[in-house]
């Protein structure tokens, strides 16, 4: 769970969009989409705007009861759902809807957050839907995502979106050098199979070669290159050669597609083949086609 001095750190990243939720708060939307940023600016920010919506200073103080308990998530109008923990199933959500027709207990408004929402189950999503029919003045749900396209698309045409901006690409590599090095030849043949088309799948279907555990470090590490790709700062071969080839609206189906990958990999689909289609898509790109 963060703490005050953590969320402190992570909304000075985050100042355009802490400075919207200000405004918003006079008049609040019922539902607050975030997408983008880093998964700790999302959770921040969500926590901001429940602060935002029930400190009696109008602006968070960080230091009344209501404050204090939300940051510790024992508030009694702040309802969290952590789908990074655990998918968000429609009993939840059913529990959630008999509490929504009863007024807050405090002075402020209930919230909702739904953190990582592309979790939700598709029969949570479904419930939470039919909640957001018959809304009321004391509710206010925020959900957030890495991005808009991996939640529902009813969800989010009835929500209001804020886009957060790239976070700075901190490396997160492990500290065993030769694993490093590993996962820096896997960059480095993803690189060569986008600039010839050859290569890549001798590597994957070597038996044994592909493994869950380096799914995840492949893909996490070509989320922090596309950061780069994105912000101008492309430090190997592979952000080079997306932010040279690549359009934005392939470098935003390539976001989407890393996310959709990761979840892939969680869900024990095997990993060597969900590495293979996302290579297969952005040599697609490249060439400027696919969907």
């Amino acid at each position: 769970m963060q703490t005050i001095d953590s969320i402190r750190q992570l909304w000075g990243r985050q100042t355009r969009v802490r400075d919207y939720l200000d405004r918003l708060a006079v008049d609040p939307p019922q539902v607050l989409i975030l997408e983008g940023g880093a998964a700790d600016e999302r959770s921040a920010l969500a926590v901001y705007w429940a602060l935002a919506l029930n400190c009696p200073q109008q602006s968070p103080c960080l230091k009344c009861l209501a404050c204090v308990q939300i940051i510790d998530r024992k508030h009694r109008d702040l309802f969290y759902f952590d789908g990074a923990a655990e998918s968000i199933k429609i009993g939840e959500i059913r529990e959630l809807r008999g509490a929504l027709g009863e007024p807050p207990r405090g002075a402020g408004r209930r919230v909702v957050v739904l953190a990582e929402a592309q979790f939700l189950t598709n029969e949570a999503a479904n419930a939470l839907l039919k909640s957001l029919e018959e809304p009321n003045p004391w509710t206010r749900f925020i959900m957030f995502a890495p991005q808009r396209e991996r939640l529902l698309p009813t969800l989010v045409s009835r929500g209001w979106v804020l886009t957060l901006g790239w976070p700075a690409a901190a490396r997160q590599v492990s500290a065993d050098p030769e694993e490093n090095a590993r996962i820096d030849g896997w960059l480095e043949s993803l690189a060569g199979f986008l600039a010839s088309g050859k290569g890549w799948m001798e590597r994957t279907v070597e038996k044994g070669a592909v493994d869950k555990k380096l799914a995840n470090s492949v893909i996490l590490r070509c989320q922090q290159e596309l950061v780069d790709a994105l912000t101008g700062h492309p430090q190997t071969n592979l952000a080079t050669l997306w932010r040279r080839d690549l359009s934005l609206t392939h470098l935003r189906r390539l976001d989407v597609a890393l996310g959709y990958a990761m979840d892939l990999v969680a869900a024990n689909v095997n990993a060597a083949l969900v590495l293979d289609w996302l290579a297969t898509r952005m040599y697609e790109w490249r060439g400027g086609g696919g969907a």
